[in-house]
């Protein structure tokens, strides 16, 4: 107990004495991390392990050596709070990051664990320090209602009114080469739901305008490349959407780092080498792929304590093994590396993530590790952001 509040001691200290971050140079490469808004109370919730946290103290070991429960040493808290997205926020830009990328929910019912966002971060009295973006999480989520992924052009055009009036125009919205970033995760989910890759086309067209009538400027439109690397041809509907970049949510989308993943676990080594092959073999060459780096993989959390751990399908799969802070920080300088080579004011390098705690993907502080993640992101990278400029905002 007495080293767990020593910690807690020397993480909140690191917050708040951590030096201002400088204002970086146009050419530098940035890291942004994704952000899972499932971590504050819904309504309906009681007792103290509301939302996603209610996994967490339930995780059991699977495996010999199988390090669960995983212990947050900020604890429970409920992220809709200003002032604890204000903590969050301090730390990330004092570590380097540049921009919270949030998966946003929107389907036919309208929009979905959006409080951390309009609540949290929105009013959070130092958002200007640590730029956002959206990645429209368009995948089934199987709530009740259900809510489907693939959703009409009538849904599309409503949800856009709704990005362009409520986000684009925020003055902490997150610009990529002058653009507002906006990311679609599943962009063959998104090209069904519209009927064809001509009306999803149209409809992206139709986004375009309404943004610079709007005065919000042009659109920089990201796809996440988990059902890209399915296809044929990866970067035939990206050029057919006339999107601006690609990227990874997590390295186990991609086909060979999934493959290298073995039943029960394996290590973080193969799973890194695999990733980054595939960018050299394949990505790279399109100059438009941002490299991501992926802090660990172990969904095992979501799993009910008696279930049985067999490798069959989500979230019962194999393990990430060995993602020390050390080899993180390795897989960040060979991601930085590669991302240096791309065209300047689209040097980026995205992380998988900030707080998917019951993925085994975070950068929190544990009570393991401590700081270690975060300053691994902050002597690879710097301080990418100082006073909520972003570096490739007009």
């Amino acid at each position: 107990m007495k080293t767990t509040l020593a910690l807690i001691a020397a993480v909140l200290l690191a917050v708040f004495t951590a030096p201002a971050p400088t204002a970086p140079k146009s050419s530098q490469t940035q890291a942004a991390a994704y952000y899972f808004p499932n971590w504050h109370r819904q309504e309906g919730q009681t007792g103290p392990n509301f939302a996603e946290w209610g996994f967490i103290p339930r995780a059991t070991p699977r495996f010999e050596g199988h390090h669960q429960p995983k212990h947050p040493v900020w604890g429970i808290e409920d992220e809709a709070d200003p002032v604890v997205m204000a903590k969050k926020l301090a730390t990330a830009a004092d570590h380097g990051l540049c921009a919270f990328i949030f998966c946003w929910y929107y389907h036919e019912q309208g929009s979905y664990l959006d409080r951390a966002l309009h609540e949290g971060y929105l009013k959070a009295a130092n958002k200007m320090r640590l730029p956002f973006a959206l990645m429209w999480a368009n995948h089934d989520v199987n709530t009740q209602p259900f809510r489907k992924g693939a959703v009409t052009r009538e849904v599309f055009d409503r949800m856009t009114d709704l990005l362009i009036t409520r986000y684009f125009k925020d003055p902490a919205y997150w610009h990529i080469d002058g653009r507002c970033y906006f990311s679609i995760y599943q962009p063959m989910t998104f090209i069904q739901g519209m009927g064809g890759i001509t009306e999803a086309r149209a409809a992206l067209d139709a986004l375009r305008k309404k943004a610079a009538d709007a005065g919000c400027g042009e659109l920089h439109l990201n796809l996440i490349d988990f059902e890209l690397s399915k296809q044929p041809d990866a970067m035939k509907p990206v050029r057919e959407l006339g999107a601006d970049s690609v990227t990874s949510y997590v390295w186990i989308h991609d086909p060979a780092a999934w493959a290298a993943l073995k039943f029960p676990a394996s290590d973080y080594e193969p799973v890194r080498n695999a990733y980054f092959a595939t960018w050299d073999k394949w990505w790279g060459r399109t100059g438009q792929h941002f490299p991501n780096v992926t802090m660990g993989w172990d969904p095992t959390p979501r799993l009910r304590p008696e279930q049985p751990h067999t490798g069959k399908t989500y979230p019962d799969t194999a393990v990430m093994t060995g993602n020390t802070p050390e080899r993180f920080k390795s897989a960040l300088q060979d991601a930085k590396t590669r991302a240096d080579q791309l065209p300047e004011g689209r040097r980026i390098v995205t992380i998988y993530a900030w707080n998917e705690w019951t993925e085994g993907g975070y950068l929190e502080p544990d009570a393991v590790h401590g700081m270690k993640y975060l300053e691994a992101v902050r002597e690879v990278f710097g301080t990418s952001v100082a006073k909520g400029e972003s570096i490739s905002k007009p």
